[in-house]
């Protein structure tokens, strides 16, 4: 059976429920969104849930609730693009034509590409907040470690969220601090960069929060194998591994025959550990025609306009979109005007002028009262929402605590997700 509607969003999370909306208010009537998903989730927030700052419950409401009114929500998921035809196709064999296509699903959390992260996430001292059922097992996990070693990891490549990884790690060493125990743990951070942050000013001040919590920082590293058994984690040095070089310090101990660790690797005994996935486009966008068909597969875009580079009546926005920006809400919360602006003008047959400079922003918390605000563009210039004389983008303040904690998910709720804001 096909279906026709003008426009056809794919996928309901922040980014398509936000350009829904703002098409609401532009005045468009045949909008469908295609989402299987019956509750609508705020993921910023997961970081403070594993931290034991928030509850889980705060971050989800029913989908319908924040479907806009003058849109179809389609209860499927989608399967296929055909975009010769305009036509997208779910898993349940229906088919959906279109004038105009919004293509935002989301990323795909890729566990599997960590050696023995899929058999213990969740469980053995392993989780993450890149789930919202994993998130209050993390703070389970924090809460309930009063020595030994922590290890907080963050993969290579593009995923959501970029600061999320470090996040909870000060959240965590900062708990352990009030509670008179972070001499005892050992705290660990893996980033595969050169430097904790990619603009200087902001990584000299998290380099000073990281020694004064006593964290030891593993730059251009990334996990690659974990074994519960044994509660040991594979670090691999990516700078001598794609030399083909082997580590100095490599260790004496190496994990086990079903984790074998390749020569070089640092291997550490863990207690509690945060581990990031990789991350990619959904495997079946991956394998679809708007894909940029690279290894992450994401959906193939001009980086201002957000317009398909092959198909000119197919835009993309969020996680999902090749745009090289860091992959935030608050990017797209720049992103879905233009996409509406854009996709307007190529209805009305009119040039597109609507554009997008890379803005995102990535709020910073590096403990329970406060947080930088890193704010910025393609070129990694600060873009700060705020006078400089009031706050310095550079540093921790505490009113962006409250900022984080209480007025974004708000602006979320109700200004976002309602073509507001």
């Amino acid at each position: 059976m096909t279906n026709q509607h003008q426009i056809v969003i794919v996928g309901g999370g922040t980014a398509g429920i936000t350009v829904a909306a703002r098409l609401a208010r532009k005045g468009y009537t045949d909008v469908a969104v295609i989402e299987p998903s019956d509750r609508h989730y705020y993921q910023p927030l997961w970081t403070l849930v594993g931290a034991g700052e928030a509850k889980a419950s705060d971050t989800e409401r029913p989908q319908e609730s924040v479907m806009p009114k003058q849109a179809t929500w389609i209860r499927k998921a989608a399967a296929t693009f055909d975009p010769e035809n305009n036509s997208v196709t779910c898993s349940d064999g229906s088919t959906y034509e279109y004038e105009a296509l919004v293509v935002c699903p989301g990323i795909q959390l890729d566990f599997d590409r960590i050696e023995g992260a899929e058999q213990t996430i969740g469980r053995n001292g392993v989780s993450s907040n890149y789930r919202f059922d994993l998130a209050p097992k993390m703070w389970d996990m924090i809460r309930s470690t009063t020595s030994g070693t922590a290890v907080f990891t963050m993969p290579s490549g593009p995923i959501k969220c970029a600061g999320a990884p470090q996040k909870i790690a000060y959240l965590a060493a900062d708990y352990w601090r009030r509670e008179g125990v972070l001499g005892d743990i050992d705290v660990h951070l893996v980033v595969p960069t050169p430097r904790i942050f990619g603009i200087p000013e902001i990584a000299d001040n998290l380099d000073r929060v990281i020694a004064d919590y006593g964290i030891t920082l593993h730059t251009q590293s990334e996990v690659v194998a974990i074994d519960a058994e044994s509660k040991q984690v594979a670090i691999r040095d990516l700078e001598l591994h794609h030399e083909g070089g082997t580590s100095p310090s490599a260790p004496c101990e190496a994990l086990p025959a079903s984790r074998v660790a390749r020569d070089g690797d640092l291997v550490l005994r863990y207690d509690v550990m945060h581990v990031v996935p990789p991350q990619s486009a959904p495997d079946w966008i991956k394998a679809s025609p708007l894909s940029t068909g690279d290894t992450n597969g994401y959906v193939d875009i001009d980086k201002h306009t957000l317009q398909h580079t092959r198909y000119p009546n197919v835009f993309a926005l969020g996680d999902a979109g090749s745009s090289p920006n860091s992959k935030t809400g608050a990017a797209v919360r720049k992103q879905a005007p233009v996409v509406v602006e854009n996709l307007d003008a190529y209805l009305k047959n009119q040039q597109l002028v609507g554009e997008y400079h890379g803005y995102a922003s990535c709020p910073l918390v590096v403990s329970n009262k406060a947080m930088l605000m890193a704010e910025f563009d393609y070129s990694m210039q600060m873009t700060p929402s705020f006078p400089t004389w009031l706050f310095d983008p550079a540093k921790p303040h505490r009113s962006y605590w409250y900022l984080k904690k209480y007025g974004l998910p708000a602006l979320y709720w109700h200004g976002m997700l309602k073509g507001r804001a």
